[in-house]
């Protein structure tokens, strides 16, 4: 086994973040699969992940489901905002290897893979500053019959280098980068779009990759108002 197949990368440490609201049912999920993505960095590379899920006035079981998870830390706040609370979690992962270490973020509704933190590390070694990947959305039950809205998706939707998509279930970013320009600022949604941009007009390129997709919730009516959720009921035909 190689023991680190990323030799020359500055990168010394991952903090992954994970903003939940009432998150019960999907949570599990989630954490069993970046627990899988923790693994393979193990397996593969010397860099440590450390995993936050920040508890945002959760009044269901999402704690205690957080808590059958035993590399999770969590922080508990009640903004019930997914801007400050992804911010919070960054916060609370300190910044003493803030010029090492390597910011990434998901969502609870979210299923990354298990090569999901190597692919991270691979763009960050070849030079990347922050990194934008795309989606695979898990249609529920009604749009598996829904011909015309799965197709006005795929149209819409770009799996390529250079996508203009921008996702909190895929992002990453240097510390020193996402600290420079202040961090997520306390948005109810577009927190993600937001920090991009304030990356780019500091020069600060975000890489859109196409290779490290995640699988988010096809649902309807997410945490974040204009979300993933807002672009599938844009896509709901309206006669």
């Amino acid at each position: 086994m190689i023991s680190d197949a990323f030799p020359h990368t500055p990168v010394s440490h991952i903090v992954v973040v994970v903003p939940a609201h009432n998150e019960q049912d999907l949570l599990d999920a989630c954490l069993t699969a970046l627990s899988r993505a923790q693994r393979r960095v193990v397996e593969v590379t010397s860099v440590p992940v450390s995993t936050i899920v920040v508890l945002d006035a959760c009044t269901d079981d999402s704690a205690s489901i957080t808590a059958r998870h035993p590399f999770v830390s969590t922080v508990e706040v009640a903004h019930r905002n997914v801007g400050a609370a992804r911010a919070a979690g960054f916060s609370a992962s300190g910044t003493e290897h803030g010029a090492t270490t390597w910011f990434a973020t998901t969502d609870a509704d979210t299923r990354v893979g298990e090569d999901w933190l190597l692919g991270h590390l691979r763009h960050a070694a070849e030079g990347a500053r922050a990194v934008a990947g795309t989606v695979i959305v898990d249609f529920e039950d009604r749009f598996r019959e829904d011909v015309a809205l799965r197709s006005s998706y795929d149209v819409q939707y770009r799996h390529e280098v250079g996508h203009p998509h921008v996702h909190g279930a895929n992002l990453g970013v240097r510390a020193t980068d996402y600290l420079s320009v202040g961090g997520f600022a306390p948005l109810t949604t577009g927190e993600d779009h937001d920090l991009v941009r304030r990356l780019e007009l500091g020069g600060i390129v975000c890489r859109r990759v196409c290779d490290i997709p995640v699988t988010t919730s096809g649902r309807l009516r997410g945490r974040a108002p204009d979300g993933m959720a807002g672009f599938l009921r844009s896509l709901e035909p309206t006669a």
